[in-house]
């Protein structure tokens, strides 16, 4: 008797700790993760070399959304070429500058909570707010030169 049950109790620790170790397991071991990376400082004044650095890994290099962290996003990126065309044929800069600065909602870019490019911007030029202004508005004329044609 005693060693039926000291078999029951060994069988039912076992089948705990497979259980309690297949959870911990991530679910899709194929899933993609963005890696989190220190932002590195550009030129202020060149609008291509942020957007290579800052949104190409996502938007792609063309600004078609093919980036090569497309693929663990949950929500793929805006296709920046065609902005103007689905603005009527007008390139809607005020709505490019709000969204690299933070101050409009974009889904893919996170929640409020999240940091967006104003407020990395804001700490990359220690609070100069002219630099700030510079870097998102020769950010939002690149983005502007990516539009089809």
């Amino acid at each position: 008797m005693f060693i039926k049950k000291l078999t029951l109790i060994f069988t039912a620790l076992t089948v705990m700790t497979c259980t309690v170790a297949a959870q911990d397991q991530p679910q899709d071991q194929n899933q993609k993760v963005i890696q989190h990376a220190n932002i590195q400082p550009t030129s202020p004044a060149s609008g291509k070399e942020m957007y290579t650095a800052y949104c190409a890994v996502c938007h792609g290099t063309d600004g078609k959304g093919g980036g090569p962290a497309t693929s663990a996003l949950k929500v793929p990126p805006t296709d920046l070429t065609s902005l103007s065309k689905s603005n009527g044929g007008k390139f809607p800069a005020m709505k490019v500058m709000y969204a690299i600065s933070g101050q409009s909602a974009v889904p893919a870019h996170g929640s409020r909570e999240m940091p967006v490019w104003g407020s990395l911007f804001w700490n990359m030029s220690h609070g100069h707010e002219g630099e700030v202004q510079q870097r998102e508005a020769n950010l939002t004329k690149y983005v502007e030169s990516l539009q089809a044609k």
